[in-house]
């Protein structure tokens, strides 16, 4: 009678190679991740009338806002700069994101949009 399936002894080596770097991958992206929740990203808006800081947690760190720019008849184009310099922020940490991600993974095409 010969062998039915399954295998003896646990995974086969390359099962276990493949955990291993993917514990490995696990790992730097933890760390990665880490590093990016401690950096910061600033972007400007008006011609840095409004400057925005945000962490890699896409969490607004601070508002810097030019005194010239405050005009109480005007508060949408405060608004509008604000609404700006916010959104670029965290269009330059959503690009930090992805190029470390980018580099982790080597360029796989990872599906469910894991980068």
């Amino acid at each position: 009678m010969g062998k039915r399936g399954g295998f003896k002894g646990g995974m086969p080596n390359n099962m276990g190679n493949l955990m291993k770097q993917a514990q490995k991958m696990q790992k730097k992206m933890q760390e990665m991740q880490e590093d990016l929740d401690n950096q910061t990203f600033e972007a400007a808006a008006g011609g840095g009338a409004v400057k925005v800081s945000v962490t890699g947690k896409k969490e607004v760190a601070s508002v810097k806002i030019s005194q010239e720019v405050v005009d109480p008849d005007d508060v949408e184009m405060l608004e509008d700069l604000v609404t700006a310099a916010v959104n670029e922020a965290l269009r330059l940490a959503d690009e930090k994101v992805n190029q470390q991600m980018s580099s982790l993974t080597g360029g796989m095409n990872l599906p469910g949009g894991l980068f």
